[in-house]
């Protein structure tokens, strides 16, 4: 009897470790757990801090090809980054006739396949202090680190530092970022 006692308390602590090193494996985001089963667009949707970021995916039509198989790295900008441009740019991109513009922004903020920050740091380190990544939209982004932290410089010197890194998805990674990233 105390042998199934031990078996059936350290089955339950097994359990236990298992089911949290899963449900902690990605951080939260926007206020809400991000999934490592769903894809970028099911966690984006969820996020309070990106409902900017996921209207002007919709309007670019970007909805699809974010939900494929990818994978992909996505530098996810938050809605006050999104607020920190000129007054009225969102509202400029998001109109109809400015969806190839859009697009390109947007674009430019994925990199084909997943690079963690693990895989950035290491390139950073490799390439002696920068790492350029070139973007689905065509354009290169520099990856160097400062203070610790993960910061991406854009083809117009703009800069902007990985606030949260490796939130895993079904179909890529995405590392929250506090600046939106300009193509040339």
């Amino acid at each position: 009897m105390k042998s199934g006692k031990i078996f059936a308390t350290l089955t339950l602590f097994a359990l236990t470790l298992v089911t949290s090193s899963f449900a902690g494996s990605n951080p939260m985001v926007g206020g809400h757990d991000m999934s490592p089963q769903k894809n970028i667009i099911e966690n984006a949707v969820n996020s309070n801090d990106h409902t900017t970021l996921v209207a002007a995916v919709k309007a670019a039509g970007l909805v699809d090809t974010l939900q494929s198989a990818g994978p992909f790295t996505v530098f996810a900008p938050t809605n006050e980054a999104f607020a920190k441009l000129p007054a009225g740019t969102v509202d400029t991109l998001l109109k109809p006739e400015n969806k190839d513009t859009l697009t390109k922004v947007l674009t430019y903020h994925v990199v084909a396949g997943k690079l963690d920050a693990h895989d950035l740091k290491k390139m950073i380190k490799e390439g002696k202090g920068k790492a350029e990544l070139k973007t689905v939209a065509g354009g290169p982004l520099t990856a160097s680190m400062k203070d610790g932290k993960i910061i991406l410089t854009d083809a117009k010197g703009g800069m902007s530092t990985v606030t949260i890194a490796n939130v895993m998805q079904s179909n890529g990674v995405i590392h929250v970022v506090d600046s939106v990233l300009l193509p040339q």
